[in-house]
């Protein structure tokens, strides 16, 4: 869907202002709305783009031959790195856009980011490199009217501000270093074909010209759009999602460039259309003078609430000034956006499919992080060691049935358990108080204020243990009593026993 600036001028005064004034505005709504054609997507027919080998067309002409073809070209450079760079698999790499580029910037730890150097992809100098700024740590505070909130200080989480297109880009020419390796713009994938031994992915250039490769393994790292997680997930690839915009910017009036914000909420639900929303803020400085601010919410993905980016961006050009005062050198330096996805697995186990004959997915397409503060960037690169390596031993060893490429996952029954608490975020105007959220919320930072460093360390990063997470819960409901009827009220019965078979697949992960 193209949409021009101008014609959004009435419906969208703020966006359109402040699209107006920045670089490449145009480019940045196109792009917007092509995310948004998410929204639609759901509610159509799946689309069935892995065929079986009969159905290739008889005048195809396979133009090359690789391991690895990546379909996606942002997450999928850190993998595709490490599998040319390391392991000599020659790769081809697709993108609709520009590869390399992110519309998103990504905060993480440096402990953390230091597995990209445990897989032989950068070194610690280069990770350093691609660190624009290290703060002393964050802090978490949701709104109490009477400003009563509790402002949970933590280090160690969230504490780097990594330049995504560099860190990109560096990979990008890691991967183009190996011989036989390849990278195509502006090139999408169109659907393939499965054959006993290898895939046939069948792309499209930007003038619409089709060519067909060959591969071993057809590797979707196409993010929530993906129309592979669409089929394979009968058009359910996700349960839950966390719309997400913001923007990199200078010229705040008052900014702490030593502290990151991780979670702010500066008032009580939104409740102007569909079930209500509670917006929360994230501030990060970045490098120089530069700071980064994201507004998001989670909600279920068939609820009734306005979920478009474009709405979205909107709100938050309008309320930016009540949570950081542009001044009068404010500067936009470039809008950041996404939809950050979440599946509940009702299962003791991951109940998702990510894989196919001869094809995975990984990355949002896969759709295994936690959307509350880790995402799909911390997933990978936490996961980013074992996913390599596993899937080089697979190819080498032909192992690249489903059975055996599932196995070669980012699920983790810790993520798994802890992402239903983002469900508690979810806020519904049917049962909730307007301030539901901020005040359950409250109560967690105030318990874990309470319990030592490494408590609100581990919730933070996702590296929580099964008895760290039943000590929190039971400290938050003798606190507040009302969680336990809100419990039954956000996730039902069958979500609440789905809950329960998490808890315990996690217990008994640790067993194995």
């Amino acid at each position: 869907m193209s949409l021009l600036l101008e014609n959004i001028k009435e419906s969208h005064p703020y966006l359109y202002s402040a699209f107006s004034s920045v670089e490449q505005g145009q480019l940045h709504l196109d792009h917007i709305c092509e995310l948004d054609q998410y929204w639609s997507v759901l509610k159509k027919p799946v689309r069935k783009v892995i065929f079986p080998a009969a159905d290739l067309p008889a005048e195809a002409n396979i133009v090359g031959d690789y391991d690895l073809i990546y379909a996606g070209g942002t997450l999928s450079f850190l993998h595709a790195g490490v599998m040319s760079g390391k392991y000599g698999h020659n790769v081809l790499v697709v993108d609709r856009h520009e590869p390399a580029k992110s519309t998103r910037d990504w905060n993480i730890s440096r402990n953390e980011l230091l597995n990209l150097s445990a897989t032989g992809l950068f070194t610690e100098n280069e990770i350093d490199s691609v660190i624009g700024r290290r703060y002393r740590g964050g802090w978490v505070a949701f709104y109490k009217p009477d400003g009563s909130q509790k402002k949970l200080f933590m280090e160690n989480v969230l504490d780097c501000a990594v330049d995504a297109d560099r860190l990109l880009g560096m990979a990008k020419e890691k991967v183009l270093a190996t011989p036989g390796s390849k990278v195509l713009a502006g090139t999408s994938f169109v659907c393939c074909y499965q054959f006993s031994d290898h895939i046939i992915v069948k792309v499209s250039d930007r003038s619409g010209s089709v060519f067909y490769y060959k591969t071993r393994v057809l590797v979707d790292v196409m993010g929530i759009l993906s129309p592979i997680a669409m089929q394979l997930n009968e058009g359910v690839p996700q349960t839950h999602v966390c719309p997400t915009v913001g923007t990199t910017s200078s010229g705040f009036d008052d900014v702490d460039f030593d502290t990151g914000e991780i979670l702010v909420s500066t008032g009580p639900a939104d409740t102007a259309s569909g079930r209500g929303r509670q917006l929360i803020w994230e501030g990060f400085p970045a490098s120089g003078s530069q700071y980064i601010t994201y507004l998001f919410f989670y909600d279920e993905v068939d609820s009734p609430n306005d979920k478009s980016l474009l709405g979205l961006f909107e709100t938050y050009f309008r309320i930016l000034p009540d949570y950081k005062k542009p001044g009068k050198d404010f500067v936009i330096h470039r809008p950041v956006y996404g939809i950050i996805p979440a599946y509940f697995h009702d299962g003791f186990n991951r109940t998702r499919e990510i894989a196919d004959d001869h094809i995975i997915l990984f990355g949002d397409a896969a759709s295994l992080g936690s959307p509350l503060t880790f995402c799909g960037f911390g997933s990978m690169v936490r996961n980013l060691p074992h996913l390599t390596a596993d899937l080089d031993r697979a190819i080498r060893e032909n192992s690249l049935s489903k059975a055996n490429l599932e196995k070669i996952s980012a699920y983790e029954p810790n993520v798994a358990s802890m992402a239903n608490l983002m469900k508690y975020m979810c806020y519904n105007s049917a049962t909730d108080e307007p301030n539901f959220v901020n005040d359950l919320m409250n109560e967690v930072m105030i318990v874990l204020d309470d319990l030592p460093p490494r408590y609100r360390q581990a919730m933070f990063r996702d590296e929580m243990k099964i008895e760290e997470l039943m000590s929190i819960m039971l400290r938050v409901a003798w606190r507040y009593p009302r969680v336990l009827r809100a419990t039954f009220e956000k996730l039902g019965f069958p979500g609440s026993i789905g809950f329960v078979k998490n808890l315990a697949g996690w217990a008994f992960s640790l067993l194995r």
